[in-house]
């Protein structure tokens, strides 16, 4: 008994030797929150802000139930809810069947990374709002314009952490899995795929909060409902206690979204900081 206590255990390196960055920041993370809070009580309480500037965290919250049960901008804060969901939602799926295919035959293909590569590389650091005006000449003001925009700046980034992704896939890999018979394809789906999936969900990371970004530039034209209506709507009547309230909901959303993928990433890739 007394040796199996005082026998040394096996060194873990993320522990004993300290990897930069190890340890859970959660705790951290919310001390940071009620810190912010707390000053926000403070700062609105005191009187050292205007409410038309800050309004008080008691407004923003009488706000958000008034959203819920009555209706800002003509409507329930569930319906803005529903409306912006359907269109960064419907731009996701649609990104995420489109450009991870293309990022991979980008990567695994130097023609069609030699015809994609510059057009991605040049609209990727173009802010939506400088094509937005091209979208409404070439498509309208309907819906399917919105969810485009979104798609548009959803896509690069998915597609370049796709690509980036297979081209991170070590030589020596996919040379044993040839050794060993594998196909072109088999090589594809079970070396390049599998080992490109960190990168794909850093991706679908980003490119879920580029979507909740370009959401307000897309509801401004011609919606009715939506958050990013609801915020732009109220911020030209000055009701800064619904513009705050809708940001705090869009970032809640879209915090809700990442840890999402976070929880399934880490269902799909165990190895992931492991190998």
């Amino acid at each position: 008994m007394l040796e199996r206590l005082t026998r040394a255990r096996p060194a873990r390196p993320g522990v004993s030797y300290g990897a930069p960055g190890d340890g859970s920041s959660a705790i951290i993370s919310l001390a940071t929150a009620l810190v912010l809070i707390a000053l926000w009580f403070l700062i609105t309480g005191m009187g050292w802000v205007r409410p038309l500037f800050l309004p008080s965290p008691g407004a923003v919250w009488d706000k958000f139930v008034l959203a819920v049960t009555e209706g800002v901008s003509n409507s329930t804060l569930v319906q803005h809810t529903l409306a912006s969901l359907g269109r960064v939602l419907g731009a996701f799926f649609l990104a995420l069947v489109i450009a991870v295919p293309v990022g991979i035959l980008m990567g695994v293909n130097r023609v069609v990374r030699g015809l994609l590569d510059p057009v991605i590389e040049f609209y990727r650091p173009l802010p939506p709002l400088a094509y937005l005006p091209l979208i409404i000449i070439w498509l309208g003001i309907g819906e399917f314009p919105k969810i485009f925009l979104i798609f548009l700046a959803i896509f690069a980034p998915m597609a370049i952490a796709a690509r980036s992704g297979v081209r991170s896939v070590s030589t020596e890999q996919i040379h044993a899995a040839y050794a060993m018979g594998a196909s072109r394809l088999q090589v594809i789906r079970h070396v390049i795929l599998k080992a490109a999936l960190p990168e794909i969900f850093t991706g679908m990371r980003i490119g879920i909060g580029v979507g909740w970004t370009t959401l307000v530039a897309a509801e401004m034209v011609a919606a009715h409902r939506g958050l990013g209506f609801m915020v732009l709507n109220s911020a030209e009547y000055l009701a800064s206690d619904a513009v705050i309230m809708g940001i705090i909901v869009i970032g809640v959303l879209a915090f809700a979204f990442d840890l999402l993928i976070r929880r399934i990433e880490r269902a799909l890739i165990p190895w992931k900081g492991k190998i």
